[in-house]
This record gives structure tokens, sequence and C-alpha cells, in this order.
């Protein structure tokens, strides 16, 4: 008991300077600073668990990735990043740290976090932002790459030819409801 009070202890001006710092930087506004440390923390975990599972499968990692490869993931990143954080489908997934607000564009929701300030701010901020998903979406993919590449080849075509699809969808309405069509043109002004 007391190598607990000891450390606890210690560790309070760590904590005082912790929330002095968060006070001074959220100015009144609910941040979840320790909910973001923590994701990092999850993130840094679950990259270490993957370095260690590559070692240990005695895999070598490629040199270098083509060209093609890379261009594949990165689409591969976009769409998955984006059906996470935006599909009405995985909706689930976000529920619990989020509210519904309406209809956002095709065949999306949008969403705001349902708590403010700690772990539930900080994981609903994660699940309704495409560009924050996108790294560990393409962390996922790189490891996968690393681990199975056929596979995981295969998976990121699956989400290749999911967000092709969605530019012909969006073409073809465009062509539909005559998107398309140059505008008029102004008549040119005469010179007095």
């Amino acid at each position: 008991m007391a190598i607990g009070n000891d450390l606890q202890r210690a560790a309070a001006p760590l904590r005082r300077w912790a929330r002095a710092q968060g006070r001074e930087y959220s100015q009144d506004e609910p941040r979840p600073l320790a909910g973001d440390l923590g994701a990092m923390g999850v993130y840094l975990g679950l990259v270490s668990a993957g370095v260690a599972a590559v070692k240990a499968s005695g895999r070598e990692l490629p040199d270098r990735i083509p060209p093609g490869d890379a261009a594949l993931l990165a689409v591969a990143t976009f769409r998955l990043a984006r059906r996470i954080a935006k599909d009405p489908v995985t909706a689930p997934l976000r529920a619990p740290f989020t509210s519904f607000q309406g209809p956002s564009g095709h065949a999306e929701v949008a969403e705001e976090v349902r708590e403010h300030g700690g772990v539930k701010h900080a994981v609903g901020e994660l699940l309704t932002c495409p560009f924050c998903l996108a790294q560990w979406v393409a962390t996922g993919l790189v490891f996968g790459y690393a681990t199975a590449p056929k596979a995981t080849r295969l998976a990121a075509l699956t989400m290749t030819l999911v967000a092709s699809s969605d530019v012909l969808q969006f073409a073809y309405d465009a062509i539909q409801n005559g998107g398309l069509e140059p505008a008029p043109r102004d008549e040119p002004q005469g010179v007095d």
C-alpha cells in the first residue's frame, strides 16, 4: 500500500501540469485530450504488436512497394475510411459515440459527437472523421500488405472498385441531370 501512495504522490505534479495544459489548450471548450492521448496509445500499441507479428512471422518486409500497389492501397484507404466514417450501413459502429443529425450528401450521414470531453468524445471524433480514420486504415492495409500481400491486394481491389463505381455513379447522375452541359454564354457586350 505504501508504494501505491508514494507513486500517487510522485505523479501528483505531473497530473497538475497535465490539467493546467488541458485548460490552457481548450480555452473552456470540451476537448478530449486524455481520450486523444489514449487513442494514440492504442494506435502505438497496435503498431507495436503488428511489428512484433511481422518479425515473429519471419517475413521479409518489401524493399519498396510498386506504384500500382501503392495507388491501389491509397484508393482503398480513402474508400474504406469514408465508408467507416460516413456510410449509413456502418452507423452501428459509430452509434455508441455519436448522434444522427441527418443525411449528408449522396448515401452519407452527418453525425455529431454525443459526449463532450473524455474517451467517448475522442472515439466519436475519430469515427466520424475520414481523414483521421485514414491513418488507421492505411496502417492496417500496410501490415496486411507486409504479411499477406495477395489477400490485401484483393481486399484493396474491392474497395478501389467501389470507389471507381462511386465516381461513375456521380458522373452518370450529372449526365442525367444535365450537369455536364456547357453553361450558357453571356451575350457579347457591344462597344459604345
